[in-house]
């Protein structure tokens, strides 16, 4: 029996995903890694969670408009760093 190669690599929040499931749901990780499905799992819950990450980023700088990042590089990255 042989694992499909897997297309695209994981990012962040996919391996985060993996992590928890491999420690606390041994037995659904392990179904979905023998019936092929885990791996598109975990890519579905790395774009989920960067397109909500995007989405804050966009409401925080709303409420909270950054410095101009030409004349203020270091404030500009400490609010970004804080948001």
């Amino acid at each position: 029996m042989t694992l499909p190669q897997q297309e695209k690599a994981l990012g962040k929040y996919g391996r985060l995903r993996r992590t928890y499931m491999m420690k606390h749901r041994p037995e659904l990780y392990n179904s979905m890694l023998l019936s092929g499905t885990l791996h598109p799992h975990l890519l579905e819950v790395e774009q989920t969670a960067e397109s909500r990450m995007q989405q804050t980023m966009q409401e925080l700088l709303k409420q909270n408009p950054a410095p101009n990042k030409e004349r203020h590089q270091m404030e500009w990255v400490q609010h970004m760093n804080s948001l």
